[in-house]
């Protein structure tokens, strides 16, 4: 869109101001921005006797924040800058903050200040350090209690709770990417599916860390969490609370388990370790992603002896693997039992000799792998962190497949179709290829499971499984093709989408397509088309209950008969 960026500013309660630094481009390659729905920036005035700032932006906003910040207060006057997490990123507009407010006292948890330290290299810099126990009094009212909520991700992560006004301000919790002049969120259901798939992306790979950090922050009476990105969460509070535990315990509850073991020098291994996370948790198997630079080694020893399978990440830095890195590699090869599948990836600039060194140690110890080692260059792309959730959906059936072949071996399970899925395998439906294009990604898939649902506006419906690689193209407002299949003629197109694809693999390689008017592929060979707009999205067990609407169609063969697909059991396709 190249929209100009700009800071809305507005009053959430007596004494205390929002400042949302907003764009409405996407902001990082990240997959938590994959939706690509722009994102705000929330750092937050409180105007006691003293003043304090909670949150200030990255170097994105840098000036326009500045600028709009000038204009509420005179930095000189400014006494506290408060930090729910610090990285280089913010590190850029706290140099320039105190260029113009050189007396000001940063508060932020203890690896919070470490951090701190290291970007910003000022001797004399002045930083309380906040530990769980400590409170800060501005006056009138105004006592923050501060809350460390750590995780691997944000180590460093750090709450704040004003009982005056009776905001909880959470930083990347309860957060979302979405940008819009909406301040809070007045018919939150509308944006449900946009929480989701927040809580899925960033926390789902650290439950049990986000489950403690619930916990501790159950004991205060909020009225409104003050979350770092999107709308402030005031209507659907207590619902959103509920669902973060919710998912929390689904997360707990699976069956199988995967160790994500990383380290970040610069942020992109971190990028790739969460897009692999993403597929994993697709895939109905839970994540314990850690963060080696500051886990403990007994709690990572602890991690890979519990887990069915795991995954390391390294960047390489001179040539080498973090020591971090090569601490965790010596745990994994004398804690691991060889039935466990392993996964290896990481990025780097010049070189990728840490890669090379764990995938070697992992292969000489014989290890399986759960997908081809992954080696990114620079900063991951959009269809590099498509492959990569792939790689994770990939790791996450073969682990469940594996696990399910030894059980039924040691139990001598025998299948048997029983008589309610004989019935539902009765019903039959038009076999179609849904194909989608977003950015650089195409997708394609082989589904029957559709359904005209309106007629006006003309509407369907499409159920798609949630390890399925076209899933994170399917939300709303995203465009797609459902190209249905002609009886007779539809052998060749269907054994080719039946095929399984290698992540990032090109699904129309020798597949006649020409381009529809939404950008999606159509597939030349088909019966007939229909474009389509996702309009909602509705979870439903293990599918997502895709509508859309019809905004174009066309018959390619007036004379051809619909195929259809028969099956003789419900419990699969």
């Amino acid at each position: 869109m190249n929209q100009p960026r700009d800071v809305q500013v507005y009053p959430i309660a007596p004494e205390t101001t929002v400042l949302r630094s907003r764009t409405w481009d996407r902001l990082k390659f990240e997959i938590e921005y994959a939706l690509q729905r722009g994102t705000t920036a929330n750092s937050y005035i409180i105007q006691g006797d003293k003043i304090a700032l909670l949150d200030p932006p990255g170097e994105s906003f840098t000036d326009i924040f500045l600028t709009k910040l000038q204009e509420r207060i005179d930095p000189k006057l400014l006494d506290y800058v408060i930090l729910g997490h610090v990285n280089p990123n913010r590190g850029v507009t706290l140099k320039a903050l105190l260029e113009q407010a050189p007396q000001v006292q940063f508060v932020c948890s203890n690896p919070g200040a470490i951090a701190l330290r290291s970007i910003l290299e000022l001797p004399d810099l002045k930083i309380t350090v906040a530990r769980g126990d400590e409170s800060l009094d501005l006056g009138r009212g105004h006592v923050l209690e501060f809350v460390p909520t750590p995780n691997s991700r944000w180590p460093d992560s750090l709450c704040s709770y004003d009982k005056e006004s009776g905001i909880l301000f959470t930083d990347k919790l309860f957060g979302i990417h979405v940008c819009g002049d909406q301040v809070l969120d007045e018919g939150w259901t509308s944006i449900s599916e946009d929480r989701r798939y927040y809580f899925d992306c960033v926390m789902a790979p650290h439950a049990r860390q986000v489950e403690k950090a619930l916990d501790k922050l159950a004991g205060f009476e909020a009225g409104l969490y003050a979350t770092g990105h999107g709308q402030l969460v005031k209507y659907g509070l207590t619902s959103l609370t509920q669902f973060y535990r919710r998912w929390c315990e689904d997360q707990r509850s699976q069956d199988s388990t995967v160790a994500l073991l990383y380290a970040s020098a610069y942020g992109n291994t971190g990028t790739v370790a969460s897009a692999i996370a993403r597929g994993i948790t697709k895939a109905g198997v839970a994540v314990e992603s850690i963060n080696c630079e500051v886990t403990e080694p007994d709690e990572i020893r602890a991690v890979v002896e519990k887990a069915d399978g795991f995954i390391m990440g390294s960047p390489t830095l001179g040539g080498h693997a973090p020591t971090p890195i090569q601490t965790a590699l010596g745990i994994v090869l004398s804690t691991a039992t060889k039935t466990k599948l392993a996964g290896v990836f990481g990025s780097f600039g010049w070189s990728g000799e840490a890669i090379d060194l764990i995938e070697g140690k992992f292969r000489d110890a014989g290890f399986q792998f759960g997908f081809d080692t992954i080696r990114v260059k620079f900063k991951p792309t959009d269809a590099i962190l498509k492959l990569c959730e792939e790689a994770g959906t990939d790791f996450a059936q073969a682990l469940k497949k594996s696990k399910k072949s030894r059980t039924s071996r040691q139990g001598n399970i025998t299948s048997q179709v029983d008589r309610t899925e004989q019935a539902v395998g009765r019903l039959i439906g038009s076999l179609c290829i849904v194909t989608a294009h977003k950015g650089e990604i195409t997708g394609a898939m082989l589904a029957d499971w559709i359904a005209q649902a309106t007629f006006n506006p003309p509407g369907l419906t499409v159920a798609v499984a949630k390890d399925r690689a076209m899933e994170s193209l399917l939300y709303q407002g995203d465009k797609f093709v459902v190209n249905i299949l002609e009886e007779g003629r539809h052998l060749g197109l269907m054994k080719h989408f039946l095929k399984p694809f290698a992540p990032g693999e090109d699904r129309f390689a020798g597949v006649a397509t020409q381009d529809g008017d939404n950008g999606c592929p159509i597939l030349t060979d088909s019966l007939s088309y229909l474009e389509c707009t996702v309009e909602n999205r509705l979870e439903c067990g293990d599918h997502w209950l895709v509508y859309g609407v019809v905004t174009n169609g066309k018959l390619l063969k007036s004379d051809g008969v619909t195929a259809v697909h028969h099956r003789k059991s419900g419990n699969h396709y």
